[in-house]
């Protein structure tokens, strides 16, 4: 028998759409028993990006993967589950004679709110060709649970990547944290409070990581230049429906999800690669000169005249990729 379809509830849903919806959620809890229906908002996503920016920027492309001889990808691996919630992370792994031994864990954008570990495919595929194990976590976004949920499940997707070195011939101190947009935000978060417990499921966790990659991720969200765009619409911006509130509401909240507060004598080396949009790599200002006050290695990669999300196609993905894949091998 076929069970109930996932309910998707996108921006600009129409009362006819929500009032069969809401049909729909009674059918199924008449017929199958309770069950929860998970918002899921798919407004950013690769072809959406595309159609968007392809008449300004015609030599966009579609990535195209290509495999090589040795490489696996395993798909939907469970990490964790929320009750019934099961979160799962897909795994690029190198041909073994060329591997590194390197895991990258990469954190897919969408304002908080929307986008998928898919994202990151043609990233991943072009990361592991160069000898790395890439692993991209499914973690809660705002539509289905709030602040901090998401910086939870990404602490726990790192923990379990360390956890599993030995399956996928990773060395657990290699484990570098990276995220595109809101991701690449959500990364830089968690890599400058590693020594805390304050987005951790268990205290004393270790979610430390060797390398940060943040792409296009602002880095101080209650800076003027950030609040100027992420707080533009009040309480209906992406970042206040993630923080529960605008700046205005929650200005602690604001300040304690801002990467830039928490940058120390700790925190990891750090790349950040940016569009050339001040906007969307906000507070970098602040937190390379504290870097380099510590000695951290550090190292800002633009692109400018490309549109933000540019790592997603073909020309950039190879130069962002040839990026990542450098500053890595100079840290060794």
């Amino acid at each position: 028998m076929w069970g109930c379809p996932v309910v998707r509830y996108v921006r600009n849903t129409g009362a006819v759409i929500a009032v069969l919806a809401a049909a729909l959620a009674a059918a199924c809890a008449s017929a199958a028993g309770p069950r929860e229906l998970r918002p899921v908002d798919d407004s950013y996503t690769v072809s959406q990006r595309y159609y968007a920016y392809r008449e300004q920027y015609p030599q966009i492309q579609w990535p195209t993967l290509r495999f090589q001889a040795g490489q696996q990808v395993l798909f939907d691996r469970l990490y964790k589950k929320v009750g019934e919630r099961e979160l799962h992370v897909d795994v690029f792994l190198p041909d073994p004679a060329r591997a590194t031994h390197h895991a990258i864990v990469l954190v897919h954008g969408g304002g908080w709110r929307s986008g998928n570990k898919s994202n990151f495919y043609a990233m991943a595929n072009l990361l592991a060709q160069r000898g790395h194990a890439v692993f991209l976590p499914e973690f809660r976004l705002s539509p289905e649970a709030p602040y901090p949920a998401g910086l939870v499940d990404i602490n726990d997707a790192i923990v379990w990547t360390k956890a599993q070195a030995a399956v996928f011939a990773i060395d657990p101190a290699q484990v570098v944290l990276g995220g595109e947009s809101s991701g690449g935000h959500m990364a830089a978060l968690l890599a400058y409070t590693a020594d805390l417990d304050l987005y951790k499921a268990h205290a004393g966790d270790d979610t430390h990581v060797s390398a940060l990659i943040d792409l296009d991720g602002v880095l101080d969200l209650a800076s003027p230049l950030a609040l100027k765009y992420e707080n533009a619409a009040g309480s209906t911006s992406p970042a206040a429906l993630w923080l529960g509130g605008s700046m205005e509401q929650a200005p602690g909240r604001w300040r304690e999800a801002s990467a830039a507060r928490h940058v120390g004598p700790h925190s990891p080396p750090t790349l950040v690669i940016g569009s050339g949009e001040p906007r969307f790599t906000a507070g970098i200002d602040e937190v390379l000169p504290v870097l380099r006050s510590h000695g951290i290695r550090n190292q800002y990669a633009g692109f400018e005249g490309t549109p933000h999300a540019f790592w997603l196609f073909d020309p950039w993905v190879n130069q962002v990729v040839d990026r990542i894949d450098a500053f890595l091998r100079d840290g060794k």
